[in-house]
């Protein structure tokens, strides 16, 4: 009887956290192309995740944007601050819950590094990023 209890608080304890796992996303991580978006400055890579307007703080450019005015801004600011290896932009932290996340990482250029802020929100399946700062560190 002892080892009957025992198995049914196992299977208890096991069937709950599978439970409570439900209630979690089960993939935060963001989509490969946005990494490698910032990582090589394709602002066009970049782009193609871009909300239809999207909060843009990039050096002096303080606004929300349509998607292809975003787009011109990210790639003036790849011109002028090129990354100085395919693997220049690292995550430092990301977060979320159920259709929305955050992500702070570093980019670094040949001009200096910058921190990178991205808001992510899940629409039809797919991740788009609502807000994007790059900052000078």
């Amino acid at each position: 009887m002892k080892n009957f209890k025992h198995i049914f608080l196992v299977i208890l304890i096991f069937c709950s956290l599978l439970a409570g796992a439900a209630h979690f996303p089960q993939d935060k991580k963001i989509p490969n192309e946005i990494n490698v978006g910032l990582a090589t400055g394709d602002a066009k890579v970049l782009s193609s995740y871009f909300n239809q307007n999207v909060e843009l703080v990039v050096l002096d450019n303080d606004n929300v944007y349509s998607k292809a005015q975003a787009q011109q801004i990210v790639t003036n600011f790849f011109n002028k601050f090129p990354p100085l290896e395919k693997n220049a932009f690292s995550i430092i932290h990301d977060s979320g819950k159920e259709n929305a996340q955050y992500v702070i990482g570093k980019l670094k250029t040949e001009k200096g590094d910058f921190r990178v802020y991205l808001l992510l929100k899940q629409n039809d399946g797919k991740q788009y990023i609502h807000v994007l700062r790059i900052e000078q560190q």
